[in-house]
């Protein structure tokens, strides 16, 4: 951190254009961020190993006579499977913009966008070979291309856990980004984008728009600078990619001139408006007579995709349950052996629309927990409705380890079948005064969850104010696919026992 007390104040120097001539081939290159050049080849190979490989698989394992082109030379048909085929992947793939750096390494649309490659190659073979009558082996052709798409998907998926481990650990392979806006705004930027070091995101300097003594004194996380020329400021601090944040992309037509400055640059152009909360699904651009609209659509909290959250919550519990039996017979062995008393835990919690339940727990404290628990109160590490002590001395070792482990929330799954919670949502919260005030009473609009946004973005490190602005972001941005994520998340995060205490 460093305190904000002089400036190199300049004035601003005019844009030596306002656009560049329409030649593709007068781009400039980009100067700093160039980690996706070797990351896209490496793609490349990667998706067209996955397309070969399917094809392999698919002609050993169904019989080769019957598998294709009955009345082909051999080699033709070795030519379709592992070089043609191969290079159709690539050229759709490419086409749906699957090798774009700006889906690449984070979010799903990379993956989104194989998906809609892989559906593209399977109605373009059926159309080749409706066209040219070749007789094929569904069994094949299908194996192929379901095959494919499965390697194409888990290659990625490869690749970006890699992209993210050397973006943790080294820093590279990030995109470097000046923060443009009011000095607030810039650092409530800062802290969404770094919050992930996974996602590639690093600023490296702010460029305030509300002048230096708004500024002056206050700690800041990078240098400011302020009445400087913007694209100027980005060549000198090496960076590629300007995000104008909040109200600054509000001013009439500045944001269209920096579009037009930048043109040619090889410097990115991102947005960060006031809406930091709301997702891209609810979020619609409408023009209207040339002036963009920005729609905010209301949030999903009914229809047919809750009841197929519902089902699979169900469907899901009751399997998990059956299948986890053993575990929890051990656990609770272990549980009874280290402190005589009851194996699960059950404490009032709030639940759906207010309603209360008692959630279950193996229980990982001594017996005479809540009676310990009135001297203990200035020890609380949290600044929440939680209580939370990262050495409570009223854990007993098994408890500690079921804890970090995450093992002591499984028999939630009961909660999951009964309909009072939900795989993914919201922590339930303990039920002390009944009830909820002000914003987080919004919590309560969905079921909670055993694991939600809050979980795998911290846990018990994070401050109160900002769990609770995590768990609002997921009530309004709901659906299946965002679920399917943080089970995901929730996966690596158990692995790592980060936040468990």
């Amino acid at each position: 951190m460093r305190h904000v007390d002089s400036f190199e104040i300049q004035p601003p120097t005019p844009p030596s254009h306002n656009g560049v001539p329409r030649s593709a081939w007068a781009r400039a290159r980009r100067r700093v961020s160039r980690w996706h050049r070797p990351y896209i080849a490496m793609l490349l190979l990667l998706d067209y190993g996955s397309a070969a490989l399917a094809s392999w698989i698919a002609i050993q394992t169904f019989d080769q006579a019957a598998s294709g082109f009955q009345d082909a030379k051999e080699s033709w048909f070795h030519t379709v499977a592992f070089l043609l085929l191969p290079l159709g992947w690539l050229i759709i793939l490419w086409g749906n913009r699957a090798y774009d750096r700006r889906y690449l390494g984070l979010g799903p649309d990379e993956f989104k966008r194989v998906i809609r490659a892989g559906v593209a190659v399977a109605a373009t073979v059926s159309f080749i070979a409706f066209a040219t009558r070749t007789l094929l082996s569904r069994w094949t052709v299908g194996f192929a291309l379901l095959g494919a798409l499965l390697l194409i998907l888990l290659g990625r998926f490869v690749a970006r856990f890699v992209l993210h481990a050397v973006r943790r650990r080294a820093g590279h392979a990030g995109h470097r980004m000046v923060l443009v806006g009011t000095l607030p705004e810039a650092l409530e930027v800062y802290t969404a984008v770094t919050r992930n070091p996974g996602a590639g995101l690093v600023p490296v300097a702010i460029h305030i728009t509300d002048g230096y003594a708004a500024a002056r004194g206050m700690e800041t996380p990078v240098p400011v600078y302020a009445g400087r020329d913007v694209l100027a400021l980005v060549r000198e601090v090496g960076g590629d990619t300007i995000a104008v944040c909040g109200s600054a992309s509000a001013e009439p037509g500045e944001l269209r001139r920096l579009a037009w400055q930048l043109e040619g640059s090889g410097v990115d152009l991102v947005v960060a408006p006031q809406l930091t909360d709301i997702a891209g699904p609810r979020v619609h651009i409408r023009p209207i007579e040339g002036l963009p609209l920005l729609h905010v659509e209301e949030p999903t909290l009914s229809g047919p995709a809750l009841l197929v959250k519902n089902l699979l919550d169900r469907v899901a519990a009751g399997l998990g349950l059956l299948l986890l039996a053993p575990l929890f017979l051990a656990i609770a062995v272990a549980i009874r052996i280290s402190d005589p008393g009851p194996v699960f835990f059950r404490q009032p919690r709030v639940g759906h629309e207010g309603r209360t339940f008692r959630v279950w727990k193996f229980r990982t404290m001594y017996v005479d927990a809540e009676d310990r628990l009135a001297g203990l109160v200035d020890q609380n590490e949290t600044d929440g409705m939680l209580f939370k002590m990262k050495e409570d001395p009223r854990v007993f070792p098994v408890g500690r380890f079921l804890r970090a482990s995450s093992l002591d929330e499984l028999p939630q799954l009961i909660n999951v079948l009964r309909g009072e919670m939900s795989l993914v949502g919201p922590r339930p919260l303990p039920a002390d005064d009944g009830d909820f005030l002000g914003d987080v009473r919004r919590r309560l609009l969905v079921r909670p969850g055993m694991t939600g946004l809050w979980q795998v973005s911290g846990r018990s490190d994070l401050s109160w104010d900002e769990a609770v602005r995590l768990d609002l972001y997921y009530v309004d941005n709901w659906s299946l696919a965002y679920d399917l994520s943080i089970l995901w998340r929730t996966v690596g995060v158990v692995l790592a026992r980060k936040g468990a205490y």
